[in-house]
């Protein structure tokens, strides 16, 4: 059977990972999972009230930029959240983040054009580009400046737009306004698209994350439940696009798509719901504990060469002074430790080798469990004090 160049990327090694862990602990193997962004808690009760309610009436499709309803409440989040007046009719609801992605780099590049990732990043981003006969091109950034993306790599790329995350996975990392203003800028002064993703919008530790939004309309945000709301398994994000784009991906989406999940849609306007709202912030309040514990023990480790994170749920450390193969190292950690990691190669091909992403998502006993797991195999390999 032939088969197309396009198919031919590279795994989504934590997806291979989580695999592997759910393989040990079918054979009994107790394992603590610190691979996934995976929130240990369930959708808010406000999202499956409102669900349940709906289950008697028909759920199918619905039109293909998502229920007005819905719309409506992502705009409302964007004013309490950025203080922005976000017109609804510019929001398009998707089948998860993913298919943002995929209607993003449809309506903005041209088969073979070159696109702009930030290194270390979520690694999806190249793969789906190269299927798309894209060509992802990377732009390094350093632990020295925190990971974060710097204006003159997008402007010495040859490259037609590019993506951004902020906060960042693998590393936790967020941009203020004016280093994204930065990045907005240096794709917009040369006719270079920019597409923020803001995934992890709503979990920081200190100051709020800024929206691309904040600094200009002709950007394409990206945003999810998944991640602040706890639905990973629903399968449900948005964008907010230019108004003169809306058509544009309403067509695809009615083609690629049709529309997105009714169920999770209904879903998440309970999520959207001030019902939701002190539960949801309970729950960040558990990922700041988690994130206290796992950077208090791995420094405690020895292992302090981290960007502190400031969103998300994630540590991205180097271990490179143990080990220049952090895909071999996580099978073993996975085997011998029982817990779950992910290699640096995922997020930087280049780079990663020495790299472990470590996710702070689970509930507390869990995180801490698995750091206490982790220092008795770190300290067992070598002292790592100096």
């Amino acid at each position: 059977m032939r088969n197309s160049s396009r198919s031919d990327i590279d795994p989504f090694i934590v997806m291979d990972v989580m695999e592997a862990a759910r393989a040990a602990e079918a054979t009994g193997q107790s394992v603590i999972h610190m691979e996934v962004g995976q929130p240990g808690t369930p959708a808010p009760a406000a999202a499956r009230t409102a669900l349940a309610r709906a289950l008697d009436t028909p759920l199918g499709y619905t039109v293909a930029l998502g229920v007005p309803e819905l719309r409506e409440g992502i705009a409302r989040l964007y004013q309490r959240w950025y203080g922005i007046d976000l017109n609804p009719d510019r929001v398009v609801v998707t089948a998860g983040s993913s298919a943002a992605f995929l209607l993003a780099f449809t309506a903005l590049f041209d088969a073979g054009e070159r696109v702009g990732v930030a290194e270390p990043g979520y690694p999806s981003y190249r793969q789906i580009l190269r299927a798309l006969s894209l060509e992802p091109v990377g732009l390094p950034t350093h632990a020295a400046e925190g990971h974060r993306l710097q204006p003159d790599a997008v402007r010495a790329a040859d490259i037609a737009g590019a993506i951004v995350a902020s906060p960042n996975n693998p590393t936790g990392t967020m941009l203020g306004h004016e280093g994204l203003a930065g990045l907005v800028e240096a794709c917009q002064s040369q006719g270079r698209a920019f597409i923020s993703d803001e995934i992890y919008h709503g979990l920081h530790y200190g100051a709020r994350a800024v929206s691309a939004l904040e600094v200009s309309d002709e950007v394409y945000v990206i945003n999810s439940f998944s991640k602040y709301f706890s639905m990973t398994g629903w399968r449900l994000g948005w964008m907010v696009v230019p108004q003169d784009h809306v058509r544009r991906i309403e067509r695809l989406a009615q083609n690629m798509f049709i529309c997105a999940p009714h169920a999770a849609q209904i879903a998440a306007i309970g999520a959207l719901s001030g019902e939701a709202e002190a539960e949801l912030e309970g729950n960040r309040a558990v990922y700041a504990e988690n994130r206290r514990i796992v950077t208090e023990a791995l420094t405690a480790m020895g292992l302090t060469h981290f960007a502190p994170p400031d969103g998300a749920f994630y540590v991205y450390v180097d271990v490179s002074h143990l080990s220049s193969d952090t895909l071999a190292l996580s099978r073993e950690i996975l085997s011998t430790a029982g817990v779950a990691v992910t290699p640096g190669l995922d997020f930087d091909a280049l780079r990663g080798g020495g790299m472990l992403r470590l996710s702070y998502a689970r509930a507390t006993r869990d995180v801490a469990e698995g750091m206490s797991r982790l220092a008795v195999f770190f300290n067992a390999r070598q002292p790592l004090r100096a």
